[in-house]
């Protein structure tokens, strides 16, 4: 089985919602409702992944940070169905008669005729 991923960033925040109070709820909510927004679109919650990320500090320095992202999965779907045949008609088709076209035949080159008697003589 082949399978497509998909990795998007852990919420930061939590949501607000009606009758969800403590922080940790509220963080709660907001994974679950990341989770269920792909889970409609077909994919399937695989794991969470802490990864370190090299992000600029200044001009000179470099610092890293760690990302907590989600990853996601969902089986690629494969072509395996075949191709519809053309149609064909029921009538065959007219035969179609095709001339070859010739060139017209270009006149001998004419032999140059000999000088006059006059011009040869001198």
């Amino acid at each position: 089985m082949t399978y497509e991923y998909k990795v998007v960033p852990a919420p930061l925040r939590g949501l607000k919602a009606k009758g969800v109070k403590s922080a940790e709820d509220r963080f709660a909510l907001a994974l679950e409702t990341a989770m269920n927004d792909l889970a409609r679109d077909g994919w399937e919650y695989l794991r969470a992944d802490t990864l370190p990320s090299e992000q600029r500090e200044g001009l000179m320095s470099k610092t890293t940070v760690y990302q907590n992202m989600l990853v996601f999965r969902r089986t690629k779907e494969i072509a395996k169905t075949p191709r519809p045949a053309p149609a064909v008609s029921a009538q065959a088709p007219k035969p179609t008669v095709q001339k070859k076209i010739v060139a017209p035949a270009k006149p001998e080159a004419e032999k140059p005729s000999p000088p006059p008697p006059d011009v040869a003589a001198q």
